[in-house]
């Protein structure tokens, strides 16, 4: 067995049920406007801030992972991901991959308000024969001061 990966799980189960809370900053009109043009969007109520019925592309917070720009380079993993994006997985030589995602909006952010994330790790499977791998369940909760907006389930498969 990968000493690595048992480690890795030992350090998540110690986590499991912790919750963080992540600000990230002040949705802004013209960076949710920016993401919408870069996913291809052609709408203007997404595209254009001016738009008398501009809305927050519901996407936009789901992609944010951090506050503001300019994260200096010991917050990253070789592989590019947040240090911290994985539970128990930080400084460890294991490979990380998306496992799955299920998002459900129960409302969207609006421009000028504070934006902040609730993470949990929900639990920790060892899968596989050998070795294995371990799959990972985030619950995430996107809100302002109106309260939840987004509820994301993540899955992080570890080997």
């Amino acid at each position: 067995m990968s000493k690595a990966l048992d480690l890795a799980e030992e350090r998540a189960r110690e986590l499991v049920g912790r919750v963080e809370l992540r600000p990230l900053g002040v949705v802004t009109a013209a960076a949710s406007a920016e993401f919408a043009r870069a996913a291809g969007e052609t709408a203007p109520q997404l595209i254009d801030p001016d738009h008398p019925g501009f809305a927050v592309h519901p996407m936009y917070p789901v992609s944010l992972l951090r506050g503001a720009p300019g994260a200096e380079p010991a917050e990253f993993r070789p592989d590019g991901m947040y240090r911290d994006e994985v539970p128990g997985t930080d400084g460890l030589d294991v490979r990380l991959m998306a496992g799955g995602q299920d998002v459900r909006w129960l409302g969207r952010p609006r421009p000028g308000e504070r934006l902040e994330v609730r993470h949990v790790l929900e639990s920790v499977e060892r899968k596989g024969k050998g070795a294995g791998f371990l799959l990972l369940t985030v619950a995430k909760t996107y809100g302002t001061e109106r309260g939840p907006l987004i509820e994301v389930t993540e899955r992080f498969i570890v080997r």
